[in-house]
């Protein structure tokens, strides 16, 4: 039964092929053919690609996913590199500073922060095994960072300048007028027991004296931003950009000696 209804199928698909070539082949029918069929075919072709579009969808959403993921790879691998350039930026420099300097030094990498005072103190990754000991000055390529409080083995805790409990004996660069500079805990720096009649203008730069057996002479600590005159009026005080953006240290040189 199944073999009859196949050739009878058959025989009509024939002669409907056969009914379309003969039209197609006479002029006056062949309008008439295409209006026929139009829907049909449209339809058809309709059905056509929405199989097409079932069948390719679940490759096409696998081949998605997997281009977002290479795509997430290179961006990852672009923010590394990036990272990475950068570092070996400041390591040179860093390095460049060390090798023109006369100071025998030792370059550290900030690793923590000191959570009981996490504002003015850094745990960097050298201590006594690499010749640190307390009350060392920690510097930058740029400028004055703090001094060394506690050593371990291997890591060592360093309280920075804006600390208002480390004191740094200071002068003024152009007029070379004494002063003391201390933390505020803030972005800012206070230089103080400056006279009355000192020279001292707003941009002038601020360097160590020297006079303490701490740190060494000459290195920058930062710009005067602000000028006033103390409560007693006897003297005046000036508050001081550092030249070190404490809450982006990464890289420091602990100083060992001359």
């Amino acid at each position: 039964m199944f073999k009859v209804k196949s050739k009878k199928f058959i025989t009509y698909l024939v002669f409907i092929l056969a009914t379309i070539l003969v039209a197609n082949l006479i002029p006056q029918f062949r309008n008439l053919t295409a209006d026929i069929f139009k829907y049909p075919l449209y339809i058809v072709s309709w059905i056509g690609r929405e199989i097409h579009a079932a069948v390719f969808f679940h490759r096409n959403f696998r081949e998605n996913e997997r281009l977002k993921k290479e795509i997430d790879l290179l961006r990852r691998r672009s923010d590394v590199a990036q990272e990475l350039a950068i570092e070996n930026k400041r390591l040179r420099s860093l390095l460049n500073f060390k090798q023109n300097s006369a100071l025998r030094m030792v370059a550290c990498r900030v690793i923590g922060r000191d959570p009981s005072n996490w504002s003015s103190v850094v745990i960097i990754d050298k201590g006594k095994k690499h010749g640190i000991k307390p009350s060392l000055a920690v510097i930058t390529e740029r400028a004055l960072a703090g001094k060394v409080i506690e050593v371990g083995d291997s890591t060592s805790k360093v309280m920075l300048i804006n600390d208002p409990n480390l004191s740094v004996s200071a002068i003024l660069q152009r007029s070379r007028s004494e002063g003391a500079v201390s933390g505020t805990l803030q972005n800012l720096l206070i230089m103080r027991y400056l006279s009355a009649d000192v020279d001292i203008k707003v941009s002038d730069v601020v360097i160590s004296s020297g006079l303490s057996q701490i740190y060494p002479t000459g290195i920058m600590i930062g710009e005067v931003s602000f000028i006033g005159t103390e409560f007693s009026g006897l003297a005046r005080y000036a508050l001081i950009k550092p030249a070190v953006n404490f809450s982006t240290l990464e890289e420091v040189l602990v100083v060992l000696g001359e």
